[in-house]
């Protein structure tokens, strides 16, 4: 796989280190079992892979060198270019401005944006209609894109499945960037409608079915489909996309109902006709997370750090998967990190901060699972595990003993 320039800052001295050694080891990545970093009086166990994705190094680097051959000129992000606040605060810091939030709201009137200007589109894509006014503008969108390309590989199997005249289901978040831009590309070929979670999913299945009247389907769907959307003609012929960042099991599980909805509706014999297969629009990276924080779950822990940008979906998926054993605290950054005893963590189903006393255990030794989101540098693990050594004592040099397993 393609390797990317992106800043050294962003780079880790420890951490970065264990992975290069596990991915030296292991080059296909089939051990999926976590890698331990034992300091004696604390144990730090972490997923077989976190942090940076492709699409994310991808975003960085573009964006870099969007600053890099561009001196002088106004920059502009669309809107965050990944949801992690290190990163954009970073970008931030060099000139960069934002035109809008993550929720499409604006920051800044369009007219301010002139033609000379550099605009970068965020890794989660953008809208067809964004597009069209940068281009009114006078501005390239595609210039500095930085659309990750598993994102767009969505995006080519929702119209594949258009010229087909298949229906798109796509499972996502619906105030979400790159739900937003899926819908806005989608809907240029084919209906769509977008479902949140498998509960939405079983409603869509019983109208499918006709269990539901049809009045249903606009009174839960009807601000999250297409215009124009007819559930009687246009649930007839269906394939489900995903926002990338979900869990993907949960996009699976949502897939397979309906496809045992629609064999149920139809002869199984005709089913290829009524359900598209699109199994290969889950994401790489996505799967990799998913399925070693799963691994994680076998450990025996104390409790779990997630470290990543609130706003981050596949993030929360991570915290969502570790919580269901271990105490789990999903921070930003070390600065979360109060003291031995108050840590202030970020709930993300009521999406509100809180703090948590007593939340470092004082028996020894003690073990800590530590991961991230895809978005998130692995300069911050480094600086969480840093944090939280200077509150145990008689802990091993990570340095030497980082130096011991990768060298």
């Amino acid at each position: 796989m393609r390797s990317f320039t992106i800043p050294t800052h962003y780079r880790s001295d420890l951490i970065g280190r264990l992975k290069a050694f596990r991915k030296a080891q292991d080059p296909k990545k089939k051990d999926l079992s976590p890698t331990v970093l034992d300091l004696g009086a604390v144990r730090f166990v972490f997923a077989r892979h976190f942090g940076f994705c492709y699409g994310v190094e991808n975003a960085i680097e573009i964006s870099y060198k969007a600053l890099e051959e561009n001196p002088g000129k106004r920059i502009f992000l669309l809107s965050q270019m990944i949801h992690n606040p290190a990163v954009n605060d970073d970008l931030t810091s060099r000139g960069m401005r934002f035109i809008q939030d993550t929720h499409g709201q604006m920051l800044m009137d369009w007219s301010e944006v002139k033609a000379d200007d550099i605009v970068i589109i965020p890794a989660f894509g953008t809208t067809l209609e964004t597009e069209a006014k940068l281009q009114a503008i006078g501005i390239d969108p595609l210039k500095y894109n930085t659309t990750c390309p598993f994102v767009e590989k969505v995006w080519n199997r929702s119209a594949q499945l258009g010229t087909k005249d298949y229906t798109v289901v796509i499972h996502g978040k619906a105030a979400h960037e790159e739900t937003r831009a899926t819908f806005s590309h989608t809907a240029a070929g084919a209906p769509a409608v977008i479902v949140k979670d498998m509960a939405e999913a079983q409603e869509l299945g019983r109208i499918i079915l006709g269990e539901l009247p049809m009045e249903r389907f606009a009174e839960l769907f009807g601000e999250r489909c297409t215009s124009g959307f007819d559930p009687v003609k246009d649930l007839q012929r269906i394939g489900v996309v995903n926002q990338t960042t979900m869990l993907a099991t949960e996009t699976q599980a949502i897939a397979d109902h309906l496809k045992q909805v629609m064999a149920k509706k139809y002869d199984e014999a005709d089913l290829k006709q009524h359900f598209a297969d699109t199994r290969d629009t889950l994401c790489y990276a996505t799967n990799d997370n998913q399925d070693a924080t799963n691994e994680l779950l076998k450990a025996d822990a104390d409790l779990a750090l997630v470290v990543g940008g609130y706003n981050s979906s596949n993030t929360s998926h991570l915290v969502e998967l570790l919580e269901h054993k271990f105490p789990t605290y999903f921070i930003k950054d070390e600065s979360e990190i109060i003291s031995a005893e108050t840590i202030q963590h970020f709930n993300y189903p009521a999406h509100k901060l809180e703090s948590t006393n007593d939340w470092l255990p004082a028996k020894r030794p003690l073990t800590i699972i530590l991961t991230s989101g895809a978005s998130c540098p692995d300069t911050l693990l480094d600086r969480v595990m840093l944090k939280v050594l200077g509150f145990v004592e008689g802990a091993k040099d990570p340095a030497e003993v980082v130096e011991m397993i990768a060298s």
